[in-house]
C-alpha cells in the first residue's frame, strides 16, 4: 500500500515519538525516557530481561511443561523417572545479543499512531535496554535492501544510544527496491558468534524464504521474532475505489474495495500471518507483535512476563 502517516493530533501517549528530520533529537531522547521508565514501572522490579542466558553451567532438572524448548531436554533424568524432565540452566554473566533489523521499504508506512519503522526504532530501544548492563553487549545488522549496515556489538549505555540513532538514522530505501530478511538472517549467521541472543525485527511481508536461515540461527542462539503490524496490513476499509502501491516493487494497482475483495484480503492476511507464526514457533523463537494501533511497551512488558513465567516452569 501507499504511505501514510497518523495524524499529528491523533498521536496517543503511548506511540513512540516521531524520529524524522529536526525532530530526531528530541524524539530519540523521549523514547530513551519512554522505554526506562515505562518498562521499568511496568515489571515493577521484575528482573529485566529477555532470556536467563543459554548458560554454560548446568541446573537443576524440572517436569517438561507444555511449552517448554525441547531442545533442553534431560533425557537421563526423563529415562531414570520415566517422566519428561528438562535442565535449567545457569545464565551466563555476559549476554552477546544481535538485532536483525529490517528496514525495507514496507516499514515506511502507517495509518495508526504511527510508521512501522517507528516502531522498528522503539524495539530496538527496548531491547537495548532490556539486555544491556553487567557486561552484556549488543550488535544489530540494519537492512534496507538496497544495502547492509553492521554495527559490532559493544556494551555500556553509550553504545546502545549510539545503536538506536543509527537504526533511526539509516535512509529510507528508495521505492522500488525489495527487501532481503533472508539474506540479513544468514548474513548474521557469518562468522559463527557465541551463544546469545538473535532478535528479528520485521513486518515479514512478502516471501517466506527467512524461515529456513532463522531455523538454522536458532541452532546456535536464543530466538525472538519481533513482528510490526499496521492495522492496513490485515484489513482493507470500506473506502470505495483505492490505488494501492507497493513500495518495494513500485507496481500500483487501482481496485474497488467491495465487501468480497476486502473479505478476500483478511483472509489471505490472517493465513500470511498465521505462517509467519508457525514459521517463528518452529524455528523455536519466542513470537512478540507490535501493533501501530497497540500500546507497544505494554505488549512487550506482556511478552517478557510471559517468557519468564515459561522458564521457570510457570504457565504463560
Amino acid at each position: 500500500m501507499s504511505r501514510h502517516k497518523a495524524a499529528e493530533g491523533e498521536r496517543p501517549n503511548w506511540a513512540p515519538p516521531v524520529l524524522q528530520g529536526d525532530r530526531m533529537e528530541a524524539g530519540l531522547r523521549l523514547l530513551e525516557i519512554d522505554v526506562r521508565r515505562r518498562l521499568d514501572g511496568l515489571l515493577q522490579g521484575n528482573h529485566l530481561g529477555l532470556v536467563p542466558g543459554p548458560g554454560s553451567e548446568p541446573g537443576e532438572a524440572r517436569p517438561y511443561q507444555p511449552g517448554d524448548d525441547v531442545r533442553r531436554m534431560d533425557w537421563a533424568v526423563t529415562a531414570r523417572t520415566t517422566v519428561p524432565h528438562i535442565r535449567e540452566t545457569v545464565a551466563d554473566r555476559e549476554l552477546e545479543t544481535w538485532l536483525v533489523v529490517d528496514l525495507s521499504a514496507s516499514l515506511d508506512f502507517g495509518t495508526a499512531a504511527c510508521e512501522k519503522r517507528d516502531l522498528a526504532v522503539a524495539a530496538v530501544a527496548a531491547i537495548a535496554h532490556l539486555t544491556r548492563g553487567g557486561g552484556n553487549r549488543v550488535g544489530a545488522l540494519i537492512s534496507t535492501g538496497e544495502k547492509m549496515i553492521r554495527i559490532p556489538a559493544r556494551g555500556g549505555l553509550a553504545h546502545a544510544r549510539s545503536l538506536v540513532r543509527k537504526v533511526a538514522e539509516t535512509p529510507r530505501a528508495s521505492d522500488g527496491v525489495r527487501g532481503d530478511l533472508a539474506n540479513a538472517i544468514e548474513q548474521l549467521r557469518r562468522p559463527p558468534r557465541r551463544r546469545g541472543l538473535a532478535v528479528v525485527i520485521s513486518d515479514f511481508l512478502g516471501s517466506t524464504d527467512w524461515q529456513r536461515p532463522l531455523r538454522a540461527l536458532s541452532l546456535r542462539h536464543e530466538l525472538i521474532g519481533v513482528e510490526v503490524v499496521d492495522p492496513r496490513d490485515i484489513e482493507l476499509p470500506d473506502v470505495g475505489t483505492v490505488v494501492l502501491a507497493d513500495p518495494e516493487t513500485g507496481r500500483q494497482r487501482e481496485i474497488t474495495a467491495s465487501p468480497l475483495l476486502r473479505k478476500e484480503f483478511g483472509a489471505a492476511a490472517a493465513e500470511h500471518r498465521e505462517a509467519v507464526a508457525k514459521g517463528i514457533r518452529q524455528a523455536g523463537g519466542g513470537h512478540l507483535v507490535l501493533r501501530t494501533d497497540s500500546d507497544w511497551i505494554a505488549d512487550t512488558v506482556r511478552f517478557v512476563v510471559a517468557r519468564k513465567r515459561r522458564w521457570s516452569g510457570g504457565v504463560a
